[in-house]
């Protein structure tokens, strides 16, 4: 080391608790003036952050807070490597070449360069999330218009209401309602996850050994179950049940965990699920999409494709459905099982997919989000070899990029509440750190759900909007500032 060279001075944490959703690191290295912090999961590189500071002493006691911060929150020194990752399993698909004759209604195709599993679509716009943790935003014509960058591997995007979030293999779901995503709920350790569902607030983990895991939406474990089966790739949840698909069938629970409601074999293990009011869509090995009832479990209906089907998705009324398999193909049938059209997706597997106002959007094996043109005109000029120029998405230069806020220090600061902003507290209740609404005309006993890494005792932070949810919590809408 020559003369004048900084001192490198690294503290590293780890928070890893048994049975519950903490399996994270946080390391603080000072080198002269200049602070870098790096977090994530155990077992992975995780994310860097780095500041600058006027003088050395300034940088150090920047970082000793930053370390006490987390001394606080439970995280204690340990040694890298010595702690086992978190288990994760990322779905080995095979994707050969489609069979069909002609090409799918290509309108426009954005590639996000990691093969993608997580899908959303909305009125506002579509949302693609994939393996490198990355999430998208793009207008239904295609422009994209913001970029999630989250810290490990999306498995799915879900929405519950207005509410949109990324499940990670880092064990965390991400709330991607506001500019800056934030932690709504960490998933145990020893959970493998492969699938996730929202409904109301609480979430429910499908995981590779065929076990359920259910948290509510203070980020509470509730239940478990383990099916008879293994790799549930399917959960999907509502007010009467929890419907659960993996190697064996589909399992029905009741969505306090009371019980089996009813339990249906398919033809061929699950590898997707999808679900509409009074029926629930089983997608399978054996190249099959199965319609069940949800009331009784009973097979009502099946769909049949030529290789295993990685997904599907139905139109709104349910007249169609879709679903896309192992050989980059896309189908439509009737309600009755009736196939209307096969076509080549022309870029890989479909490994979700959803429909909305006569479009279909694929995500693919090969990372793309593909909006297919599914009106009737448009398939039968497809049927006849005629297809659109597809146009091939380009991201802007200046693209926004929003990253969690992995502490207090990250989160922006306000003197006083803005005109508008509703007012919340960190308060201590039952062992717990809360949130409580401050401000007039809420309910001042019910919790907020809001995100665990910026709490502290006594902080006070100003939120845009907060809307009640069924249980008696509020959810955050909009930016999150604390008050200083």
């Amino acid at each position: 080391m020559s003369a004048g060279t900084p001192v490198e001075d690294v503290t590293y944490l780890e928070l890893s608790q048994d049975g519950g959703g903490a399996h994270k690191f946080y390391e603080v290295t000072v080198e002269g003036a200049a602070v870098s912090v790096r977090y994530g999961r155990i077992g992975a590189e995780g994310q860097v952050q780095s500041s600058t500071f006027p003088t050395v002493e300034k940088a150090r006691a920047a970082a000793a807070k930053k370390i006490g911060e987390k001394v606080r929150k439970g995280y204690a020194p340990a040694v890298r490597g010595q702690r086992a990752a978190r288990p994760v399993t990322r779905r080995e698909v095979t994707s050969a070449p489609s069979t069909a004759r002609a090409v799918a209604p290509v309108l426009w195709r954005f590639r996000t360069g990691a093969a993608a599993f997580g899908i959303h679509v909305d009125q506002d716009r579509c949302w693609v999330g994939n393996q490198a943790g990355d999430v998208y935003t793009l207008s239904h014509g295609g422009e994209v218009l913001a970029r999630y960058s989250l810290p490990d591997g999306v498995k799915c995007l879900v929405a519950d209401d207005f509410w949109i979030y990324a499940g990670c293999d880092d064990g965390t779901v991400y709330d991607l309602s506001s500019k800056v995503p934030f932690g709504a709920y960490a998933i145990a350790e020893d959970v493998d996850i492969f699938w996730l569902d929202i409904h109301e607030g609480v979430l429910t983990v499908s995981d590779a050994s065929g076990g359920l895991t259910v948290i509510d939406h203070e980020d509470e474990f509730q239940w478990s179950r383990r099916s008879s089966g293994r790799h549930g790739w399917m959960v999907r949840a509502d007010e009467r049940a929890v419907y659960h698909g993996h190697n064996r069938g589909v399992t029905a629970y009741a969505p306090d965990g009371g019980g089996e409601l009813w339990h249906t074999p398919t033809d061929g293990g699950v590898l997707f699920g999808w679900q509409e009011d009074t029926v629930v869509y089983a997608g399978t090995g054996r190249n099959v999409v199965q319609r069940l009832s949800k009331a009784t479990g009973a097979i009502e209906a099946t769909y049949r494709c030529d290789t295993a089907v990685y997904s599907c998705a139905t139109s709104e009324d349910g007249r169609h459905v879709f679903a896309g398999d192992s050989s980059s193909s896309v189908y439509c049938f009737d309600a009755d099982g009736r196939r209307l059209w096969k076509l080549a997706t022309g870029s890989g597997s479909a490994l979700s997919m959803q429909y909305l106002d006569g479009k279909l959007y694929l995500v693919t094996t090969d990372g793309s989000l593909v909006c297919v043109d599914a009106s009737d005109a448009a398939i039968a000029a497809a049927q006849q070899g005629s297809v659109p120029a597809a146009v091939d998405v380009k991201q802007a230069a200046a693209l926004p990029t929003y990253t969690p806020a992995a502490s207090v220090a990250q989160v922006a600061t306000v003197a006083a509440a803005p005109a508008g902003g509703i007012v919340v507290e960190c308060v201590q209740q039952a062992g717990r750190l809360r949130v409580h609404v401050v401000s007039q005309g809420y309910e001042p006993s019910w919790n907020v759900q809001f995100p665990r890494g910026i709490r502290e005792p006594g902080a006070r932070y100003v939120v845009e909007a907060l809307h009640p949810a069924s249980g008696g919590f509020y959810r955050v809408r909009g930016e999150i500032r604390r008050l200083v």
